[in-house]
């Protein structure tokens, strides 16, 4: 759409009509559908790619290039940046949820702190 629709390709313009237009919709619930298939990950990944090709003087540069010079991230480094967040938010208790159902510290020799994660596995989770 945003090909089709507009004529001006320069950074501003691309960058802030991704920004408004498809982020929101790309990033929708990645918190709980975190893809981990590749195939999922390149399509996610590939939106992001061909957006940053239509902006004016830059289509020659490879990917991560493009991302630098437009000042935006890998769709994978912000999943792993939003994961890091959420995990920070269960072990500060600002969410009403035992942190004991989803991680569990290491009570093993630790490096310098005493917050070492080791993520449960589970088949499914029971709120209580």
């Amino acid at each position: 759409m945003i090909k089709r629709n507009f004529v001006d390709r320069s950074k501003g313009t691309i960058i802030e009509l991704y920004k408004s237009l498809v982020r929101p919709y790309q990033g929708y619930c990645i918190p709980v559908w975190n893809p981990y298939l590749v195939k999922d990950i390149k399509l996610v990944e590939s939106v992001q790619r061909r957006t940053t090709k239509m902006v004016q003087g830059i289509q020659h540069l490879n990917y991560d290039d493009r991302l630098n010079y437009l000042g935006l991230m890998r769709f994978e480094k912000k999943r792993v940046r939003s994961d890091l967040i959420e995990t920070f938010k269960f072990m500060k208790g600002m969410y009403d949820v035992k942190k004991k159902i989803f991680f569990e510290l290491d009570d093993r020799g630790r490096r310098g702190h005493d917050q070492k994660l080791f993520k449960k596995g589970m088949r499914k989770v029971c709120f209580q």
